[in-house]
C-alpha cells in the first residue's frame, strides 16, 4: 500500500512526542473512554487509507472518508446504543466507537464491505456505500444535502407521539435521535427547514430530542465556508441549544458530546453541536486538493490532526509511551490489512433480481372489502375519500392524518373536515407551511412504527420537497436491504379542470416525476363509489409491505356529483363494498368498437365524449387505470385485446405523460389493433379561460372518436 503523507505525519509526530510535564490531565474523560476513543479513531483512518488502496486495485469503489473527522466518535461512544442515529458521510470514527460497544459487531469487515459494493455489507447489501446497521440503531443515509434532517426532526417527534399513543416503536421513549451534517450543508434548504421546524416545533412546547451535529471542516469540496458564518447561523434558532467542541482536542470533543446528550434526553429539547473538524484527503478520490488549495495550506492542517489531539492526551496522562502508541497504531493497521486479505475480491450482486429485490413486492396482499355499513345517500369523491380516512383512522391505531390546513380547516377542500374532532390532536394535526417539514415528519412517524397519511396541499408544491420522496422515502428499503421501511400514503390534491380558481400552481397536471421513482406506488381515483376502496388498497400496501404510497385525487371532480347533463347526479355515488385489488382496472360500458384508456379527470371526460358519440352508432367502453404506477400492463393488455383499436386519453402532457408508458405497454406486449394517443400540450396551465387552449378537452376526445 503507498505510503500516505497524512500517515507519515502522524508516525512521525508521535514517536518525537515526549510528555508534557506541565500538562495537567483533565479528569472529566477517564483514561478507559480515552483509549476506547482513540482505537476507534485509528480504526476508522486505517479504513480510509484501505479503502483508497482498493480503488487503486480496482477492487473499491468509493473513497469519500472520514480522515480528519474521527473525534464524531465521541457521539459514539457517549451515546446510548438505542439511540437511533442518521449519520453524515465522514461518520466513520462515530461506526467504529458504537460498534466496539456491541459485542460480536464487524465495524471493518462492514466498512470495506460497502467500499467494495459487496453484498457481505449488511445494510445495504452491496447496492452503496453507506453508513448503517439495524443491529447498531444507525439508518441508512445517502445523502450529500443534509436531506435526511427532515426525516430526523420526524423521528425525533415521533418517539413522543409513540409513547403517547401507545404504539410500539423501535426505541425507547428516552431515546435521543442523532442527526449529523456537514458545514456546507448547512446553507441547503432542506438543512434550514429542518432546523427552522425544530425551533417552531420548541416554540410550540413539544417535545424534539434531537441532537444536530454540524461537523465543521470549513469546506464545501472546493469552497470555503465564511469565516464565523456557520457559528452564527447555528446559534441563531431560538429555542435550539448550540455549543461549539474542538474536534482536535479528545477532551472537548468527548466532553461537549457527553454534556450535550444528557441535555437533549433530560430536557427532550433540540440541541446543535458544532464540531469542528478538519478534511484530509481531499473530498474523495476524485477530488485534486491541489487545484484550490496551496501545498502549505494543506500540511499546515496537519497540526489539527484530531488523532495527535488524542495521542498527546495518552502521552501526557502516561498511558501510553509514544512507541506504545505507534504499536497500537500499526496493529489497527494490520487488523483491518487481515480483514482486506479475507475478503479477497468479495462477492457481489450479479443480476436484476438481485438488485432490485427490495423496490418490489412479492405478491400483493388481498385488500378486504368494505367492513363498515354503507351509507345510503350517493357520495361525492371529497366526501368518499373523506369516508374511507375516518374509517382507517378508526381501525388503525398507528394511523396519522396532517399537513397543512387539514385538521382545524378540514383541509382546503373539505376532505378532511371533523376528523380532527373525532379522534383528536394525536391523529389528526395541522403542520407549519413547509412540504420538506411535512414529508420528513412522515418519514420518521413512518420508521417509529407509525402510519402515517400526509396531505400536500396541491401538486406543484410537491416539487418543493419531491427529493423527500426520491432520495428519502422510495429509497430507504433498497438502501437498507429491507431492514428499514417508512410505510406511508401521501395524499396530494392535483390535476387541473378546476373552475374560477387557477393558474400552474394550482392546476398542475404534471406526474412524471412520480412515475419516474423506483418502487413508488401511484394511484388516482375518479369514481366516488370506488375513491374510497383504492386509498383502502394504498393504505393495506404500505402497511403490509412497506410501500411509498402517493394517492392524487383530481380537485375538479372533489364536489362533482353530475355527469351527463346538469342536476342529473350521475357522478355521486354510493361507495361499492368490494375492494380494489392492486393492479385492477375498472371500466364502464360494453361498447366493441373502441377501448378508451383513461384516469382521473379523463374517465368523468371520455363517459361523456362517449355518450355523444353513441347518437352516431359508435359503442366503446372507458377503462379507469386507476394505478399510474407501476401501471397495471397485465389487466390492461388484457382488456385492449378484446379491441380493434385503443384511444389513450391523457389529461397530462405529451412529453412525459402517463400514455407514454400505456402505449409502451401496449405495443411490448404486442397488441395487432390500432393505437392512438390524445393529450394535454407541453406547457404549464395559465389562468383563467387560456386553460382550455392547452388542457385536453371532451371535444378533443369525441373528435379522436
Amino acid at each position: 500500500m503507498p505510503a500516505e503523507p497524512l500517515d507519515d505525519h502522524f508516525t512521525a509526530i508521535v514517536q518525537a512526542r515526549v510528555p508534557d510535564v506541565r500538562h495537567r490531565p483533565d479528569r472529566r474523560v477517564s483514561d478507559d473512554v480515552l483509549l476506547r476513543y482513540f482505537d476507534a479513531q485509528l480504526q476508522s483512518r486505517h479504513l480510509d487509507f484501505a479503502a483508497r488502496d482498493l480503488q487503486r486495485r480496482g477492487e473499491g469503489f468509493y473513497t469519500i472518508g472520514s480522515a480528519g473527522h474521527e473525534s464524531n466518535a465521541a457521539l459514539g461512544l457517549a451515546a446510548r446504543v438505542t439511540d437511533p442515529a442518521l449519520l453524515h458521510y465522514r461518520s466513520g470514527g462515530f461506526y467504529a466507537a458504537r460498534a466496539s460497544l456491541v459485542p460480536g459487531s464487524t465495524p471493518i469487515r462492514d466498512v470495506l464491505a460497502g467500499c467494495a459494493a459487496s453484498t457481505l455489507d449488511p445494510i445495504s447489501g452491496g447496492r452503496h456505500k453507506v453508513f448503517g446497521n439495524a443491529a447498531l440503531n444507525i439508518l441508512p443515509q445517502t445523502s450529500t444535502i443534509a436531506s435526511h434532517l427532515p426525516r430526523a426532526v420526524g423521528l425525533a417527534l415521533a418517539l413522543t407521539w409513540t409513547a403517547r399513543l401507545g404504539v410500539d416503536c423501535p426505541w425507547p421513549a428516552d431515546s435521543v435521535v442523532l442527526c449529523s451534517f456537514g458545514d456546507a450543508s448547512a446553507n441547503h434548504s432542506t438543512a434550514v427547514g429542518a432546523l427552522n421546524a425544530a425551533a417552531y416545533l420548541t416554540h410550540r412546547r413539544l417535545p424534539l430530542p434531537i441532537l444536530f451535529v454540524c461537523e465543521d471542516n470549513g469546506f464545501g469540496i472546493s469552497v470555503r465556508s465564511p469565516a464565523g458564518w456557520v457559528e452564527r447561523t447555528l446559534g441563531s434558532y431560538p429555542g435550539v441549544g448550540y455549543r461549539e467542541a474542538d474536534g482536535s482536542d479528545p477532551v472537548d470533543a468527548l466532553t461537549a458530546a457527553s454534556e450535550m446528550l444528557v441535555s437533549v434526553r433530560t430536557s427532550r429539547a433540540p440541541a446543535i453541536l458544532h464540531l469542528k473538524t478538519v478534511r484530509y484527503l481531499g473530498h474523495a478520490g476524485s477530488d485534486a486538493e491541489p487545484a484550490y488549495r496551496t501545498p502549505a495550506d494543506i500540511a499546515g492542517d496537519y497540526a489539527r490532526d484530531p488523532l495527535l489531539g488524542t495521542a498527546r492526551e495518552l502521552v501526557d496522562r502516561r498511558i501510553l509511551s509514544p512507541a506504545e502508541l505507534i504499536e497500537r497504531y500499526e496493529r489497527s493497521r494490520r487488523a483491518v490489512a487481515d480483514v482486506v486479505v479475507g475478503l479477497g475480491s468479495p462477492p457481489r450482486m450479479t443480476s436484476v433480481a438481485e438488485v432490485v429485490r427490495p423496490l418490489h413486492t412479492h405478491g400483493h396482499p388481498q385488500i378486504p372489502g368494505d367492513p363498515d355499513p354503507i351509507p345510503r345517500d350517493p357520495l361525492t369523491l371529497a366526501q368518499a375519500v373523506g369516508r374511507a380516512l375516518g374509517n382507517i383512522l378508526a381501525q388503525v391505531p398507528q394511523a396519522c392524518v396532517f399537513g397543512e390546513d387539514v385538521a382545524v380547516k378540514g383541509g382546503v377542500y373539505g376532505v378532511t373536515r371533523a376528523l380532527a374532532r373525532r379522534f383528536g390532536p394525536l391523529r389528526v394535526f395541522d403542520t407549519l407551511l413547509d412540504e420538506q417539514t411535512i414529508l420528513g415528519t412522515a418519514l420518521g412517524f413512518a420508521v417509529a412504527g407509525l402510519l402515517p397519511i400526509p396531505e400536500i396541499q396541491y401538486l406543484a408544491y410537491l416539487h418543493n420537497a419531491e427529493d423527500q420522496l426520491r432520495g428519502e422515502a422510495a429509497t430507504l428499503k433498497f438502501f437498507s436491504d429491507g431492514s428499514y421501511r417508512n410505510p406511508m400514503v401521501v395524499r396530494i390534491a392535483g390535476l387541473a379542470y378546476q373552475r374560477g380558481f387557477g393558474g400552474h400552481f394550482h392546476n398542475d397536471n404534471s406526474l412524471a416525476v412520480l412515475r419516474d421513482i423506483p418502487g413508488l406506488t401511484v394511484a388516482v381515483p375518479s369514481r366516488p363509489a370506488h375513491a374510497g376502496a383504492l386509498l383502502r388498497s394504498c393504505f393495506e400496501l404500505a402497511r403490509s409491505t412497506g410501500r411509498v404510497c402517493v394517492f392524487v385525487e383530481p380537485i375538479a371532480l372533489y364536489h362533482e356529483r353530475d355527469l351527463y347533463e346538469d342536476g342529473d347526479g350521475l357522478w355521486a355515488q354510493v361507495p361499492a363494498p368490494e375492494a380494489v385489488q392492486p393492479g385492477e382496472v375498472r371500466t364502464y360500458g360494453d361498447g366493441t368498437d373502441a377501448l378508451l384508456v383513461t384516469f382521473g379527470n379523463g374517465v368523468r371526460m371520455s363517459l361523456r365524449a362517449a355518450h355523444r358519440v353513441a347518437a352516431r352508432g359508435l359503442d366503446v367502453t372507458v377503462l379507469d387505470l386507476q394505478w399510474i404506477a407501476p401501471l397495471p400492463a397485465a389487466s390492461l393488455v388484457a382488456h385492449a385485446e378484446r379491441f380493434p383499436r385503443v384511444l389513450v386519453v391523457d389529461e397530462t402532457r405529451r412529453s412525459g405523460g402517463v400514455s407514454e408508458g400505456v402505449v409502451t405497454a401496449l405495443t411490448d406486449a404486442g397488441y395487432a389493433g390500432r393505437i392512438q394517443r390524445i393529450t394535454s400540450r407541453d406547457s404549464f396551465v395559465p389562468l383563467g379561460p387560456a386553460a382550455s387552449t392547452v388542457l385536453l378537452s371532451e371535444d378533443d376526445i369525441a373528435g379522436a372518436l
